[in-house]
């Protein structure tokens, strides 16, 4: 909902009274807000010829070359939509050309709007106010398209069940600290539904609190906390003026594209497509299956060398961004890496030749667009429209709170569902919302949500070794499982020196994903258990999610101070590592064989997984789904020998987990002894030290290898609570349980050998005329050994370039062997053919 920005700063915006709901009062053609078009347009844009220029970069004078316009004056004060469909080519034909589309202010020439997707089907949505003149103009980008038709409306805003936002707060949103030193707090703490960004520290998490109610929620919860932005919003407006300065100041910045401010979703849209148009070897666009609720495409730049070969068989490196859609950095590092690609310098020019990269800069174009073009505010409430988090789904929104377009809706930036929480990975477990209104909502079902499945339509259809998908705020580089309780997989030696790489560059921590805290349906849950493609998450550093430009992009792409990375190589040198991690045949698996030229061979492989045991919102559970999964891609051969960088046949979820032999018996458990007395009761822990504490000697071999540790303790009544801490001898926390009803259970694996001390705090009493007291005890288990699953096969096919199948067999292949499946495609060659699985 637009802004004119070049290169700098976010232009000029506008917007309705919070809480609105809108009116279609249609110009053209009347549209469902936030749908498709009922009926199709019936004003055509025409244009003899076309012209590659941004059709956003200025208002073109009646008769341009390659530009058709409209002039129309607002109807209300409200949002106007501008939607191009197909026209007609030569022949009276329907045409795939390309067509943009932007919507000015005809007095000032400010950009009120704009799409420039690849094809023809756009959308532009921006905020107007009645009598205000403007000019539509649409712009034939390229393709034989001669037309492309034109639906405009005007929706107008009208008061609806939210109301609009009182006077400034006594205290302003805050940013804070919460104690939550162990993973059990840190989980509560999640479930409890407050904005966690993700940062924080081996003491607690970052947590937005948007006013009074939140805070009372959190002190009830029995949470402690400090202050670490004490005002949002003020710091909402200095990094717009922060970003305005650096724009004016900076001619050309030091990333690859010399931006020097955030993008709009038609600066990404735009750009990609003149990326391929002038690399046409290297670079390629394209638009991935699925539109989005609003009818958006999302686009994608392929860069390899021979692009155009798209199933040559070299190893897929795909980079995402925007899953989240305040998250604005992680779309500008996703895009500014497609341009270091594309300048190959250095290490780089080698691996575009050896591998095929793809970016996804903006996963997630409808809540992105919303964020991005809303007026900032800073309080994190419903209708701060620039922290919007998820995308535009109104799937299980009460039908009071399901009407009117994304960005201007009774919801505000609560509709909507997270596309981090839907993928199939572990999808109903603990760390995704369960409500609509949640920020981590996990919406209805996996991969529910369109965007969702797009990138798993790409990572299916291809050979995708290796994903890394970007997000902030939270300094950090994550792998799988996200999950504390599912052990780690076979490769977590490798996985977490791939994770270490990028750390070295980043400056950032390297870590499983569930020592943040419990999370499910996030993207690497499912492509790596279900695909065996290495996949990553990096939390960008930043003060806050989308902080200024020259801090949260420049630094933080190219390793400058004051960025963690500075002199590092910062997120540039990271992506860099997974490229070579790519290209490395030890790290995913080799086909070989021979294959006349024309032939298409495909691999293909169909499962289910179960997801996790489904939470539901009454607190009861419900079992596990079954997902389907079919992977197939494909290699056309070029006559001869070919070579096909794959995964792994087994995929990890089955292929077994990580142990460890014990080396000596468990230590035997013991009984706690309760210390005489009874703290106070106390819901400020640890700013309020009461409580007390018991000691306890962990082993070590020989005398004892103890590959668990639990420390539980249990009491009488649920309207009691005691919280439980487990300190190492250096003071250090390394385990908790803050959630129990009548008991707590803090558990360490390989535990270090050593002394630590055990903290229970008294938070509540079920009554005051007795105690309920705790009894406990150290119990330990033995290091469970590595297991090892089953094996599992691709099916190889070759077909003809008459569509005749003349080869199938079967393929073993594991990470790092090269398996030669000879000719494959010898005529009534159809067989069981294998590399046999290698004994354990």
């Amino acid at each position: 909902m637009g802004g004119r920005q070049g290169t700098g700063g976010r232009g000029v915006r506008g917007g309705i009274a919070a809480g609105a709901v809108l009116v279609v009062v249609g110009a053209v053609l009347a549209v469902p807000s936030g749908g498709a078009a009922r009926a199709a347009p019936a004003e055509p844009l025409r244009a003899e010829r076309a012209v590659a220029r941004p059709c956003f970069g200025r208002l073109l004078p009646a008769g341009a070359a390659g530009a058709d316009r409209r002039e129309v004056t607002a109807r209300v004060d409200g949002i106007v939509q501008a939607r191009l469909f197909p026209g007609r080519g030569r022949g009276g034909h329907r045409s795939g050309g390309d067509w943009d589309v932007a919507v000015f202010d005809r007095g000032s020439g400010r950009v009120v709007a704009a799409s420039a997707a690849l094809r023809s089907r756009e959308l532009a949505e921006g905020f107007v106010r009645r009598g205000q003149r403007l000019v539509v103009q649409g712009c034939r980008y390229g393709g034989a398209a001669r037309e492309a038709r034109l639906g405009l409306d005007f929706l107008a805003g009208a008061s609806g069940p939210s109301p609009a936002p009182g006077p400034r707060a006594s205290t302003p949103p805050q940013l804070v600290r919460v104690h939550a030193p162990g993973r059990a707090g840190r989980d509560r703490l999640a479930r409890l539904g407050f904005d966690v960004t993700g940062g924080g520290d081996a003491r607690g998490l970052d947590v937005v609190l948007s006013g009074a109610a939140e805070r009372a929620a959190l002190a009830r919860a029995g949470f402690t906390w400090r202050v670490v932005e004490p005002d949002l919003a003020r710091r909402a407006l200095r990094n717009a003026r922060a970003d305005r300065a650096y724009a004016a100041r900076t001619a050309t910045s030091p990333l690859p594209s010399g931006r020097t401010g955030y993008r709009h979703l038609y600066d990404y849209e735009y750009e990609m497509k003149e990326l391929a148009r002038r690399h046409p070897r290297l670079a390629r666009a394209f638009t991935l299956p699925e539109p989005t609720r609003e009818g958006r495409d999302v686009v994608g730049l392929e860069v390899a060398a021979g692009v155009r070969r798209a199933d040559d068989g070299r190893p897929v490196n795909l980079t995402l961004g925007l899953h989240h859609a305040r998250e604005w950095p992680s779309g500008e590092v996703a895009l500014e890496w497609a341009y270091d690609l594309l300048r190959r310098r250095g290490p780089v020019r080698g691996l575009v030749a050896r591998v095929r990269s793809v970016v996804v800069p903006v996963v997630n174009p409808d809540g992105f667009a919303v964020s991005r073009e809303a007026e900032p505010r800073g309080d994190h409430s419903r209708f701060d429209y620039e922290m919007k988090r998820k995308n535009c789904s109104v799937r299980d929104s009460p039908p009071a709170y399901a009407t009117g377009v994304c960005g201007a809706n009774p919801a505000g930036r609560e509709r909507g569902t997270d596309p981090n929480r839907n993928y199939a990975g572990f999808w109903g477990g603990p760390g995704a919302g369960l409500n609509w209104n949640g920020d981590t909502y996990r919406g209805p079902a996996p991969f529910s949500e369109p965007e969702v499945r797009n990138v798993r339509a790409l990572v299916s259809s291809r050979q995708v070794t290796n994903l890394t998908t970007l997000h902030t705020p939270a300094a950090v580089v994550l792998r799988p499982p996200g999950l504390a309780d599912t052990r780690p997989p076979l490769d977590e030696p490798a996985y977490r020196a791939l994770g270490d790489a990028l750390a070295a560059r980043t400056g950032y921590p390297s870590r499983p994903s569930w020592q943040l805290y419990d999370n499910t349906g996030s993207t690497e849950d499912w492509s790596y258990w279900a695909t065996g493609g290495w996949g990553l998450t990096v939390e960008l550093a930043g003060p806050g999610f989308h902080g200024p430009y020259a801090r949260s992009v420049v630094a933080e792409y190219a390793g400058l101070p004051p960025a963690p990375g500075a002199g590092r190589g910062g997120n540039r040198g990271a992506l860099l590592a997974v490229l070579g991690h790519a290209a490395d045949p030890a790290t995913h698996a080799t086909l070989t064989g021979r294959a006349p030229a024309g032939h298409r061979l495909a691999l293909r492989k169909t499962f289910r997984t179960p997801t996790s045991p489904v939470l539901q919102p009454d607190g009861s559970t419900k079992p596990p789904l079954s997902v389907r999964d079919d992977l197939d891609s494909a290699l056309t051969a070029r006559g001869g020998r070919f070579r096909w960088a794959v995964n792994p046949s087994t995929r990890p979820y089955v292929a077994g987990r990580l142990g460890r032999d014990p080396q000596g018996p468990p230590q035997d458990g013991v009984a706690v002894v309760n210390p005489p007395g009874v703290p106070p009761v106390n819901g400020n822990y640890p700013a309020d030290p009461a409580a007390e504490s018991f000691t306890f000697r962990v082993a070590g071999p020989p005398e004892a290898d103890n590959g668990r540790m639990a420390v539980g303790v249990s009491w009488s009544s649920p309207r009691t609570h005691w919280d439980l801490y487990v300190y190492d001898a250096s003071g250090a926390p390394v385990a908790s349980d803050t959630s129990g009803e009548t008991s707590a259970r803090a558990v360490l694996f390989d535990p270090p050998p050593g002394t630590y001390r055990a903290v229970l705090v008294n938070v509540a009493q079920a009554g005051p005329g007795a105690v309920d007291d705790w009894s406990g005890r150290v119990d330990f288990a033995s290091p469970v050994p590595t297991t090892y699953g089953e094996k599992e096969a691709y099916q190889l096919v070759c077909v003809s370039p008459r569509g005749r199948t003349v080869g199938i067999t079967e393929v073993y292949a594991e990470r790092g062997e090269t398996v030669d499946v000879g000719g494959i495609c010898d005529v009534a060659r159809v067989s069981s053919r294998s590399s046999p699985p290698k004994a354990r």
